[in-house]
């Protein structure tokens, strides 16, 4: 498997900025074809590098509300994920939920007017929330950057970092990462007994 290099952060730099940019704007760019760029951008899709394309809403354009921060000290469930996450995001006024390493959820919402505490009793199950705090937001701004990043893909059977001796293999449909050939046959064995219980 081909290490990712310095122009292939280039190219996703690019992308990030303006995921409909031609490629042969990046080619000018980088210094490769528009094909090259192309094979590339689709290496990085296979890898699972790109998910999707999507498309950047101002959504305060879209939107009314007030724009707020609010960290939640939720209750305790255990070591899943926190309570309250999934219907946090599924609701329409949340734009963004982060888990803190505490297992606080930090919801970044434009709430409908400034009841916070009604309007978390009517998104939340009671119980799910033990105390929260609010921060009134002046401006939400958000910056893709990849300054910095080194890559590191990570092999799905035991978390370590896949270098050029890893493996990639489509199991099941999905492209899977792999530090070595062991990992890949534990991971396809162990894959195989799920699939065969599951029948």
């Amino acid at each position: 498997m081909r290490d990712l290099d310095e122009t292939d952060l280039e190219i996703l730099q690019l992308l990030m900025a303006n995921a409909r940019r031609p490629y042969s704007d990046i080619a000018d760019v980088v210094g490769l074809s528009a094909p090259a760029v192309s094979d590339r951008v689709a290496r990085l899709q296979d890898m699972g590098v790109i998910n999707r394309f999507t498309l950047d809403v101002d959504r305060s354009q879209l939107r009314s509300g007030i724009p707020v921060l609010i960290t939640l000290k939720v209750a305790s469930t255990g070591p899943e994920v926190p309570s309250g996450k999934e219907s946090l995001l599924e609701e329409g006024a949340v734009e963004h939920v982060f888990t803190t390493a505490e297992a606080d959820l930090v919801v970044f919402a434009r709430v409908p007017d400034n009841d916070i505490a009604s309007w978390l009793s009517d998104t939340l199950e009671e119980g799910t929330v033990d105390d929260f705090g609010v921060t009134l937001l002046a401006a939400a701004d958000w910056s893709p950057d990849l300054g910095g990043t080194e890559f590191a893909l990570t092999c799905a059977q035991c978390g370590n970092t896949v270098d050029s001796e890893g493996t990639a293999t489509r199991i099941g449909g999905e492209l899977y990462q792999f530090c070595c050939p062991s990992c890949e046959a534990r991971f396809e064995e162990k894959y195989d007994q799920l699939q065969q219980g599951a029948d």
